[in-house]
């Protein structure tokens, strides 16, 4: 057994906060109800908290850590029960107390780097991290409808989780959580805007510790939706004039949720509660415009639209990447949108987003399966043959190598070939 040092947590973690002589690295073997986790050792999926700091409250508590893939873990004494030790004398306490190094200052946060990844190994690794990600987004959001939501440095590790993925390869987990289902499409739309907002801040340069609150915002910013009825969330028909207006009430419900959690950026407050207002000052809660709507509150406006319009919803079939984006720029032309950040949202998912159905010149049809080369000429996986409407081995094609005579001709419909499963050919091997 040991005290610790200096927290091995991750930079966002307030080290002026932390007592770290309270601080204990103990086995899984020793953890007891009324012990209080600081930190677990071990990679974050082996966690079975969504939290990274949370109390043993119960056997059950202590039964779920220990058969997780946590072997060992850190506990704040301040907060929660010892280990049972021996009884010591003076002299032999004494002898035992660590001596103390200067208490650092936070340092800079700075994301990990990451090795971009191809589309197909993004997939798998993105596969994982929504698994486990949808089921934490779950639990953090009851926490905060319930006013249990400890800080926001609890969300981070998701958020730095997501951002990961980003990172390695931004169109992976964008992609793949399009397909959510209808039963957790607030959790996972939650998760699509988190991943969005964080590509778009990236490319607007921001500093990685903007980018991770951008991303912190994308996350928590549709949270209010916990105190509106299920049956109106998933209402299959039009909602009538009361209904709507109680939907409208999500983004003040879910600021008045977050705003007294410790910590909470007040970049993630303007986005909750700001990212229904557009530019024409036509939106809602406040009706704010240009001159008093910040860049978060409109980044989150965008990537809220654009993963809302493409998803399946109770009510209405998604729209094609394609098509979303040709309409989405029609509305920021009409005032909805700040047309800038919209133009450097195209350039960073793509024109053609992952996903898109394409003609070729050829006369074929394939789907988009990666776009980090070309915004113009992105890798094509090809399966269908116009000229004998058939389908056909499906072939891959990269767009952008030089000497390749194919090109895309437009973006199509799946409806209307009759493609089924289109979703299948760009997430295949």
């Amino acid at each position: 057994m040991q005290t610790k040092q200096q927290s091995s947590a991750t930079p966002s973690l307030s080290f002026r906060k932390i007592n770290l002589a309270m601080l204990k690295k103990i086995s899984v073997d020793h953890a007891r109800a009324g012990m209080y986790v600081h930190e677990l050792c071990g990679s974050w999926f082996d966690n079975p908290f969504w939290n990274p700091t949370f109390p043993l409250r119960n056997s059950t508590d202590v039964n779920k850590l220990q058969a997780s893939g946590v072997r060992e873990l850190w506990i704040d004494t301040s907060k929660g029960c010892d280990v049972e030790s021996p009884v010591q004398d003076e002299d032999e306490a004494n002898a035992a107390a660590p001596v103390q190094d200067p208490v650092p200052s936070p340092p800079a946060f700075a994301f990990v780097p990451q090795a971009p990844a191809s589309m197909q190994d993004e997939v798998a690794r993105a596969t994982k991290i929504l698994k486990k990600t949808r089921d934490a987004v779950g639990v953090m959001f009851e926490d905060a409808r319930m006013g249990r939501m400890a800080s926001a440095q609890a969300a981070m590790p998701l958020v730095e989780e997501i951002a990961s993925s980003v990172m390695r390869n931004s169109g992976a987990l964008v992609s793949l959580v399009r397909l959510k289902q209808a039963d957790d499409y607030t959790y996972m739309h939650s998760v699509a805007v988190c991943a969005m907002m964080i590509a778009l801040a990236r490319q607007l340069e921001l500093s990685d510790e903007e980018v991770r609150d951008y991303g912190l915002a994308g996350l928590l910013h549709d949270i209010g939706k916990m105190a509106i009825p299920a049956a109106i969330l998933n209402k299959p028909g039009r909602l009538t004039d009361e209904e709507f207006l109680t939907v409208k009430r999500h983004p003040s419900a879910g600021y008045d949720m977050l705003k007294t959690v410790e910590g909470m950026p007040e970049i993630v407050l303007d986005v909750c509660l700001h990212h229904h207002e557009r530019m024409d000052g036509m939106g809602y809660p406040d009706q704010l415009a240009t001159q008093t709507l910040s860049q978060a509150a409109r980044v989150g406006a965008i990537c809220d639209v654009y993963d809302a319009i493409t998803s399946n919803r109770p009510y209405k079939q998604g729209w094609s990447p394609t098509e979303s984006l040709r309409k989405m720029a029609a509305w920021a032309k009409e005032g909805h949108f700040d047309e800038k950040l919209f133009a450097a949202f195209v350039k960073c998912i793509g024109i053609y987003p992952v996903g898109t159905l394409v003609r070729l010149k050829s006369n074929r049809l394939g789907v988009v399966i990666d776009n980090s080369k070309s915004l113009l000429k992105p890798t094509v996986r090809v399966f269908f043959s116009i000229t004998s409407m058939a389908y056909q081995a499906p072939t891959t094609i990269d767009l952008s190598r030089p000497g390749t005579m194919e090109a895309i001709a437009a973006s199509e419909e799946a409806h209307t070939w009759k493609i089924r499963n289109l979703d299948s050919y760009w997430m295949a091997e």
